[in-house]
This record gives structure tokens, sequence and C-alpha cells, in this order.
């Protein structure tokens, strides 16, 4: 694999370049992104308590940083975490959105990856949808399984791998809806994210076991789904401060073997050549670090420190994002009237 096979890898995914979608669908879903983020906003006070604010942070370096590396699944194609199931699970669906909601704005805005027009589109597909099936699934099945430990494994595969559909079926309706024909699209897409979803699956039940048996404080989501002994730790908890470094180092490790990613093109690039429509897609009016690398610099080492900066500022995004909440939750509660004790009532 080359550099150039690299960045081409790296830049589509089932993010939506511009030209794939007509102009009324891209606006269409920006409406409802806007509307789908403004209710996660509205609705994330109080769903954060102070252990989860660093791990809003990692969970968007980690998710960045998984998205850059490619794994083959099936006839030259390949596929990457989307995220946005493992995010809702561990934050709840509203902080699942605004975690994904930064990292796929930040690809499109600071590398070209994904559209500017497309941009709602994309956090739509891969942020919004992933996390609702995420929450509103894994939950239900969560408390069907008695919330055994081999519950969460089930379920976070189930929900990651339909999500990974829902995310696949969205962008087909979208294509369709621009004027590519449904027989072509919908075979194609769903087909190959079957098997990117086992994928996706896999990755996210690792990092939900690991999460749980290390620091099981931290996932208040799934507290009350979970029971006691599946809760329960074997391994010291270190403090805040040390699994955030923790996970961060373990970003930026996927980040320094981001240049070993699989070179065969994601799904949605893999039917858009065989389908032929690839050439509808537009370069970004303009470039900062396009196709993850520094300008100027060549090799692998340009997607390594393209990757470290884009997920140092999504986990600064991030953990920005659940301070400002969490304390705008508090100032709100710090201004409501407190009720008059006995004493007082009684005078």
């Amino acid at each position: 694999m080359n550099f150039q096979d690299l960045a081409n890898l790296l830049v589509f995914g089932l993010h939506i370049p511009d030209g794939f979608l007509s102009v009324p669908v891209s606006l269409i879903w920006w409406v409802l992104t806007i509307l789908a983020v403004g209710l996660a906003v509205r609705n994330i006070n109080g769903s954060l308590n102070e252990r989860q604010i660093p791990l809003m942070g990692v969970m968007a370096a980690f998710i960045f940083a998984g998205q850059m590396l490619n794994f083959p699944v099936l006839g030259g194609t390949s596929g990457h975490l989307l995220g946005g199931a493992l995010a809702a699970l561990l934050l709840g669906p509203w902080g699942g959105i605004l975690v994904m909601a930064c990292v796929v704005a930040l690809q499109a805005l600071l590398f070209q990856d994904g559209g500017l027009l497309a941009l709602g589109a994309n956090i739509f597909n891969m942020g919004v949808a992933t996390a609702l099936v995420g929450y509103y699934l894994g939950m239900p099945l969560l408390r069907a399984f008695g919330g055994k430990s081999w519950g969460l494994v089930v379920t976070g595969f189930i929900t990651a791998w339909l999500s990974v559909m829902v995310a696949a079926l969205l962008t087909s309706i979208q294509l369709v809806f621009s004027g590519l024909s449904a027989a072509v699209v919908f075979p194609a897409m769903m087909f190959v994210h079957t098997f990117i979803g086992i994928g996706e699956g896999l990755i996210t039940v690792a990092a939900l076991a690991f999460v749980v048996s290390t620091r099981p404080d931290l996932v208040a989501t799934l507290a009350g789904y979970l029971s006691p002994a599946a809760l329960k730790s074997s391994a010291s908890r270190g403090t805040i401060a040390t699994i955030t470094i923790v996970g961060l180092v373990i970003a930026i490790a996927a980040a320094f073997i981001s240049p070993l990613a699989s070179g065969d093109p994601d799904g949605l690039e893999r039917v858009a050549e065989d389908q032929g429509f690839i050439e509808r897609a537009q370069d970004a009016p303009y470039q900062i670090l396009p196709d993850y690398t520094i300008p100027g610099l060549d090799g692998g080492i340009s997607t390594i420190l393209a990757g470290v900066i884009g997920l140092v500022i999504v986990f600064g995004i991030g953990y920005g994002i659940a301070l400002m909440m969490r304390g705008r939750n508090e100032s709100s509660s710090d201004k409501q009237p407190q009720a008059p004790s006995q004493s007082q009532s009684g005078d």
C-alpha cells in the first residue's frame, strides 16, 4: 500500500462527499440533524455525572482514532468503526449524539472527510441514528438478559451491528432520493455493510468489556440495567485522571498504527466504484489537513501527526462540551427556589 492509497481510504468510508446527494436532500437532513443535536443539548442536562465528563472527551478521541483504522472484511473491501452505539451505551443517547456530532463535524471541517453540504446527512447517519439504535435497543435488551455480563456482550454486538445497517440504509435512501437507482444502491450497500457491521460489533464488545471491567463506576448509563455482579470490578480503580490518560494513550496508539490500516476501499467507496457513480464526488472548496495529512510532510508520519492533532482537538471539544453542559445544569439547580423546611413552614 502506498501513501496515496492510504490517503484515499481515509477520506471516504460512510462519509458522503459533496456531489453524491442533491441539494434538497442535503438540506432536509441538515434540518433533521440540527433538530436532533438541539434536542441532545437540551436533554443532556443532568444526565452526566462528574465522573463521565472526561469519559465524553476520551470517547470522542477513541472513536476518531478508531475511524482511522480500516479493517478488511470481504472481497477487497474494508470497514472502520462508527462508534455511535458504543458512545450511547456508555454516555446515554444525548451524550452519544453530541460526541458523534463532534467527531464527524471535525472530520469534515479539518480533514475534508465528507462534504460540507452533506455534513448534516453524515452526522445524522453515523451519529444520531447509531446512538439512538445503541441506546433505545440496547437498554431493553440488557433488561431482557437480566443484567448479566454475557448479556452486555450480546447487546453490544447486536446494537453495534444493527447501527451500521441503519446507517447504511439511511445512506442508501439519501442516494436514491438524489437520483441513483434503488435496485443498484440498496443491495450493494446493505450486503457489504452486513460484514462491516461484524467488525463494528467486535470492537464495541471489546471496548465495553474494557470500560466495565476497569471503571464500572463510569458507566452510570448501564447501572440500572446491569446486575451488581456484572458491574463489580476485580481490577483496581484508578483515578479519573489516570483513566483519562490511559484512554488518550490508547487513542494516540491507534493513530500511530493508522498507516497499517487496510488499503482496500471502504463500503460506500466500493459501491460507488463498482456502480459507476464515484465521479460524482466533489473536492472540498478549501484544504486544511487534507486526507489526514500535514501539507508539505510526506509519508506515514504525516498521517500519524494529523491523526494525533485531530484526536487531541476532538478530545478537547468533547470534554469542553461536557463541562459546559454540567456547569449549566449546576447553575440552573442553584437558581431553583428551595422548599421551606418544616420549621419554617410551621412559623
